[in-house]
């Protein structure tokens, strides 16, 4: 056989990771001994070569991006997250595949078999998750981080985007831009990224002395994760601070239909600066969240813990910036 005969071509043909085949032949623990036997069988069968430089050249990981199907589509927020993840593991060398977890599997906590199988070197868990699915995916042995979510009691590696900061801004903003009466629209319980969006709205109010009012959280989606009209107040606030755009979006629509106008009426602010911020009539001022840097980000983190599956580098906070556009208006 060839001399040049390399980690990722035993991998290939057994249809295991290369950070497997890599532990086998170093003796590293993490492999079961039936799979270590094959692998180096077949390394034997192969010829090949037991030299470091060979075992660092030829280590090329596959990271699964596993998402759910409730928040991902064709013109996602999430849909161009992975691509620019996907990018990211490009330059560095390595690859990424998209898992799409069905409704039934996200209600049933079952992962893909590419996950369970061992298949790929380490998972993304991109969004939120449901508690079925949260507790398969904090049973793994496989290195894992989160990106746009993160575990209950922190104990797993995420990178998030500056979700309390860039909403107390917003909330901030609009209080200078004269208003007082400010609504949140959002579930706030249905992901973490929306809790910690509602924790930022409340902390400009306190801040600015301005009273929390409970018919003034407005709830956006159904028991699904579906958004869905939102149940507006007998009291009409002057300014709405939405949980994202695609929400935003919606909301100017719906009460442009009853006759309110934004921002002449009423002020609108979204959240990610994504798709919905610049289709939206008007143009929505909102969060840019920093798709860019979150990618980066989790792409070292990812092969971080691919290389320590045992370390432990806690949350990643990644900042933005407020984007001012024509949804508010000074009152």
């Amino acid at each position: 056989m060839s001399k040049d005969v390399t980690m990722r071509d035993i991998a290939r043909k057994l249809n295991l990771s290369a950070v497997s085949v890599s532990k086998a032949i170093s003796g590293k623990e993490g492999v079961s001994d039936s799979v270590r036997d094959l692998i180096l069988t077949t390394a034997a069968e192969m010829g090949y070569k037991y030299t470091t430089a060979s075992k660092d050249r030829s280590l090329h990981y596959n990271v699964g991006v596993m998402v759910a199907q409730t928040f991902i589509s064709d013109s996602a927020f999430y849909s161009k997250l992975f691509q620019n993840i996907a990018i990211e593991f490009g330059k560095a060398g390595h690859s990424c595949t998209l898992e799409i977890l069905s409704h039934r599997d996200e209600h049933d906590g079952t992962l893909p078999m590419s996950v369970t199988e061992g298949h790929i070197d380490g998972l993304i868990a991109l969004g939120p998750l449901t508690e079925p699915c949260m507790k398969s995916v904090l049973s793994l042995e496989t290195p894992c981080i989160f990106v746009d979510n993160y575990a209950p009691d922190d104990n797993l590696d995420s990178v998030v985007s500056d979700n309390v900061y860039g909403s107390h801004m917003l909330t901030n903003y609009l209080v200078k831009k004269g208003h007082r009466k400010i609504a949140y629209v959002g579930t706030v319980n249905a992901t973490n990224s929306i809790t910690d969006r509602y924790l930022g709205y409340i902390k400009g109010l306190m801040q600015n002395n301005i009273p929390v009012r409970d018919d003034y959280i407005l709830p956006d989606r159904n028991e699904q994760g579906y958004i869905e009209e939102v149940k507006l107040p007998a009291d009409m606030p002057d300014a709405f601070v939405c949980n994202c755009d695609e929400v935003a979006y919606h909301l100017v629509r719906q009460l442009d239909g009853i006759g309110i106008k934004v921002p002449e009426d009423v002020s609108v602010v979204g959240f990610d600066d994504f798709i919905f911020a610049t289709v939206s009539k008007p143009p929505l001022t909102t969060f840019k969240v920093n798709m860019e840097e979150m990618s980066k980000s989790a792409v070292s983190l990812m092969i971080d813990k691919i290389k320590d599956p045992h370390g432990y580098h806690g949350r990643r906070v990644v900042s933005g910036e407020i984007i001012i556009r024509d949804s508010v208006k000074d009152r």
